[in-house]
């Protein structure tokens, strides 16, 4: 299977995070786990990445929750759309990662976010759910 050089995680949740960076390096899926807990966050992470590559690997996996205060998955994917974060890079695979059962929430991602979002999928992330992820797409 083929590893990842870095997966960035953007949940509000720190237990989540904990539990997906668990996961994750259980495989083990990439070289490097990166987390934010905010959409502003994760807005400078990838700013930084541009030019600190060293110190803020260019992800090639984002797991992206939805339900986040102040800025939520949503107006994060709109921000860095807006700042051009996912052009001019490696493509960036964005799936968003969600306890979410608002079929509303699949619709925007499918319909408003297709270009960002390629997959979605209910938490928690599991070691058969990553698995299929990276055969899919990488």
């Amino acid at each position: 299977m083929n590893m990842v050089d870095c997966i960035l995680l953007i949940d509000d949740n720190v237990h989540d995070n904990f539990i997906h960076t668990r996961t994750i390096n259980k495989i083990p899926a990439a070289k490097e786990v990166k987390t934010v807990t905010t959409g502003e966050e994760a807005l400078e992470y990838l700013r930084l990445s541009k030019e600190h590559t060293e110190k803020y690997p260019v992800p090639n996996l984002i797991f992206l929750d939805i339900n986040m205060p102040g800025m939520n998955g949503f107006d994060f994917l709109e921000r860095a759309r807006q700042e051009g974060l996912f052009e001019n890079s490696a493509p960036i695979l964005v799936v968003m990662l969600t306890s979410s059962l608002n079929s509303d929430d699949q619709k925007m991602a499918s319909e408003q976010f297709s270009h960002e979002i390629k997959d979605f999928k209910n938490k928690p992330l599991t070691t058969e759910m990553l698995t299929d992820l990276l055969k899919k797409y990488f």
